[in-house]
């Protein structure tokens, strides 16, 4: 048995003649009798103390110390008391992820996790406990996919402290936990008729912003922090190297998600807009700084800013120029006096990578390509998200054949 057991009731003294005898110590009859010891991995001496009369308890829970240790289950009970919200602040410090994507992850922790399971122990997690909050969740979050998003964030925090040697194993993956559903609905892409609505509902200042989403397939933040020198109209190519980000609060350029830049065809239509619209609207500088709202200035001749200078913030413009301009293109209904506009992700600025997307594909664009120009970092994602908006073989079988007839007998 790993360890040993102190009684410390009673100790043993040798008197003179070398003879033993069990004396009580000054904690006689008061507080608990036994103490089970033993030596951890870390090399470190862990106790538990037991109550008068519990001896064999104190043995049953250094054997199964034991015969944890030997079969690679330890877990420190020490390590195993500290609480979900202790360990999730500690997690969150260590994380190496960009600025945005930690304050996304800690939001989600503090205002759905936190509150729910934060108090509790690692050591007392069951799956019962996650199935509960899963349904506290439910009731306060309808959307299934979000709920998904909050699941993989807690379960990657308790597979940490599996790891740590802090918890067993990880409740998230216990078979009668079922995580929420991904949600992942059909991408609809817009027609060319609403791209050009949309278009002519925005101001003159913001309308090549369009273009370049519906033409290049840039991101938003992308569109945002499109300077002047990314822009090469000769060679016909665009370089995505920056984006306007909100972290925090605060504006801060920062490279593309996850880091990728990359180089977009650039139409020749597009290009032509984009002269226009840098000769009514002059390309401002525009400091902000880079990363974290601490990090160092950069400057940026940017194409596209505010009427009194400035990168556009992301949540201004959606709320005052986007959903207005898709108010008057028909697409969403107008607000009521003092009411906010309808919710409408799927028809925010992303929906001009998805026009982007279905125009290439219908042009024949092979996956590869269209994942590269995207900035996707799989191909695989790409293929996932639009494969259904890939021309079918028989749609190209008719295609080919009625081009065939039209070559040889126009008539």
């Amino acid at each position: 048995m790993a360890g040993h057991i102190q009684d410390r009731w009673f100790r043993t003294e040798t008197d003179s003649e070398g003879k033993t005898a069990r004396v009580k110590t000054e904690r006689h009859g008061t507080g608990l009798r036994y103490r089970a010891r033993y030596i951890g991995p870390d090399g470190t001496e862990k106790s538990k103390s037991f109550p008068d009369r519990q001896k064999r308890l104190a043995e049953q829970w250094l054997s199964n110390i034991e015969a944890d240790m030997s079969r690679g289950a330890y877990v420190d009970p020490a390590a195993g008391r500290t609480t979900f919200r202790q360990y999730g602040e500690k997690w969150l410090g260590g994380q190496t992820t960009d600025m945005t994507t930690r304050t996304t992850v800690e939001v989600q922790l503090r205002r759905h996790a936190f509150p729910y399971i934060g108090p509790r122990p690692l050591d007392s997690f069951k799956p019962e406990h996650i199935r509960e909050w899963l349904g506290a969740l439910e009731a306060t979050l309808p959307k299934s996919s979000y709920r998904r998003v909050i699941f993989n964030t807690v379960s990657a925090v308790l597979t940490a402290a599996v790891e740590d040697g802090r918890l067993l194993k990880n409740p998230c993956r216990a078979t009668s936990v079922r995580a929420p559903l991904a949600g992942t609905p059909r991408v609809r892409p817009w027609t060319a008729e609403r791209v050009f609505a949309v278009r002519a509902a925005l101001p003159e200042r913001y309308r090549a912003m369009a273009d370049v989403g519906g033409g290049c397939g840039l991101r938003q933040g992308e569109i945002f922090g499109l300077a002047v020198d990314a822009v090469n109209a000769e060679t016909g190519w665009l370089h995505i190297e920056c984006q306007v980000k909100v972290v925090n609060g605060h504006l801060v350029f920062s490279p593309p998600k996850r880091g990728k830049e990359r180089d977009v065809p650039l139409p020749d239509r597009v290009a032509h807009v984009l002269k226009l619209h840098s000769e009514k609207f002059a390309p401002v500088d525009v400091s902000l700084p880079w990363l974290r709202p601490d990090g160092p200035a950069v400057t940026k001749r940017l194409l596209f800013s505010l009427a009194g200078g400035g990168a556009v913030r992301r949540t201004d413009f959606n709320t005052r120029v986007w959903k207005p301009a898709l108010v008057t293109a028909g697409v969403i209904g107008e607000p009521k006096l003092g009411e906010r506009h309808e919710a409408a992700r799927e028809h925010g600025m992303h929906a001009l990578r998805h026009f982007y997307a279905s125009v290439l594909l219908d042009a024949g664009e092979n996956i590869k390509a269209l994942s590269t120009y995207l900035g996707h970092g799989d191909p695989g994602f790409t293929l996932r998200t639009y494969t259904h908006l890939m021309p079918s073989s028989e749609g190209r079988t008719r295609k080919a054949v009625d081009e065939m007839y039209s070559i040889s007998h126009p008539e």
